[in-house]
């Protein structure tokens, strides 16, 4: 069939991917003139005059990341040299927190949790209770409940260093709001998928060079098209009924892997018979109503490194806020004495926020004189995940399927989830007929 996927952020990559191993032909229309969505590398000048590649928004992923590390081989990506793999660790600069070792799962669970330093004893054995408890009731409780009400009664520091911290790097929700089932998934998938899924794998490439920019060349190699600049305005059915025109061009299928609102626009503002425009105008109504959070990343540099490496490890928890986590690029890419710090669920004012991450920098890290490098804030990084949640799904109309990270599935919004809804979509056209060219 001919498919067409509109958007080429990690969710359309992997679309449009899936859809030519299928034996379809592809063609990828991405309105600017980058792949990766909200996941793209981007070139930043340092003080040197040097330019780095970094990233739009520091990200990491998961060892229980399947779809994606399957994806990345599939393009030519080895995942073992692009991305630095590490046991699960909460750790602080002065060394406290939970770090896991590299076992099978449960053991690695336990034994991080009893072996967690500055956690009292009392603290460790309320936590092992807890996860007890969550596995017996198979990861699973009421739609209604919040992260904060499914840690009810846990000790407060367990909260504010692990629960907390763990919650909103996963679903850029503060645990009041955040959804449990969806909490107690992520944690059942990655501390009990298998060994090394709860492994964090950190990029040692920009994100573009990860998976997006490898996608396309395979795909071009194999005679598929990958357009950059080319926003699609208008989406219509076909003249036979079958089919869709997307600016007149036609198509037995088209993937949505655009923004939620963006494919609200598309939907809500296709033409096409009087029989399918309630559903249409229903999904996207369900997509518009998404509340999304922002998710910065301010980098910093320390004009004069005394060496290459300025934290104890790649990655620390911090403690004071704003920033929830700290990575040394200098330990990834190579980039000396450049660090990223990294704030989920983010409200605030640039400014303000480069001057309290400075500051946490100086009293928590012991790195006083460094520099904001650049900023980047993601207003509308992820969506809101939180409890019964009405996110739209995967078909819209006959032959028009959506696959970004927000479309209904049992994930917040992370790489994994966009990923997985692209292949899932390529699935769905299987049912669909082709039509004579």
């Amino acid at each position: 069939m001919r498919v067409a996927v509109v958007g080429a952020g990690w969710g359309g990559m992997a679309a449009a991917v899936r859809a030519a191993q299928a034996g379809h032909a592809v063609t990828v229309l991405e309105a600017s003139r980058s792949l990766g969505g909200r996941a793209r590398g981007m070139d930043v000048a340092l003080a040197d005059g040097r330019t780095a590649r970094l990233d739009n928004g520091q990200h990491i992923l998961i060892g229980a990341y399947t779809e994606c590390l399957d994806l990345m081989r599939t393009v030519g990506v080895n995942p073992g040299t692009a991305l630095l793999r590490l046991p699960l660790a909460l750790r602080f600069a002065d060394g406290s927190g939970l770090a896991l070792p590299d076992t099978a799962p449960p053991w690695d669970a336990l034994v991080g949790i009893a072996r967690a330093r500055g956690w009292s004893v009392g603290e460790r054995l309320a936590l092992l209770a807890r996860a007890a408890r969550w596995r017996v009731q198979g990861f699973r409780c009421a739609p209604q409940v919040s992260v904060a009400d499914l840690c009810a009664g846990l000790p407060a520091r367990l909260v504010r260093e692990f629960i907390e911290p763990l919650c909103v790097s996963a679903l850029n929700t503060p645990a009041r709001q955040a959804c449990g089932q969806t909490f107690l998934r992520v944690l059942h998938d990655s501390l009990f998928a298998g060994r090394g899924g709860s492994n964090l794998l950190v990029p040692r490439v920009d994100l573009g060079a990860l998976l997006p920019e490898p996608a396309a060349d395979w795909l071009r190699t194999r005679g598929h098209a990958v357009h950059l600049g080319r926003r699609v305005q208008t989406l219509a059915r076909a003249p036979r009924g079958k089919g869709w025109l997307v600016d007149g061009e036609a198509f037995d299928a088209v993937v949505l892997a655009t923004s939620s609102g963006e494919a609200a626009r598309l939907a809500a503002s296709a033409d096409a018979p009087e029989a399918e425009r309630p559903a249409l105008r229903q999904w996207a109504a369900r997509a518009q109503a998404l509340r999304f959070g922002a998710i910065a990343t301010v980098y910093a540099h320390a004009p004069q490194p005394a060496s290459a490496t300025l934290l104890p490890a790649p990655m620390l928890a911090l403690r004071s806020g704003p920033a929830q986590f700290a990575f040394d690029r200098g330990q990834l890419d190579g980039t000396a004495g450049l660090l990223a710090f990294v704030i989920s669920a983010f409200a605030g004012e640039r400014a303000t926020l480069e001057q309290q991450v400075l500051a946490q920098a100086a009293d928590e890290l012991g790195l006083p004189g460094l520099r904001v490098l650049q900023t980047v804030v993601e207003r509308r990084a992820t969506f809101l995940c939180t409890p019964q949640l009405d996110r739209p799904p995967l078909a819209i109309a006959p032959g028009l399927l959506a696959c970004g990270d927000y479309v209904a599935g049992p994930y917040p919004a992370t790489l994994e989830g966009a990923v997985r809804h692209g292949a899932a979509a390529v699935a769905l056209l299987s049912q669909i007929e082709p039509q004579p060219a």
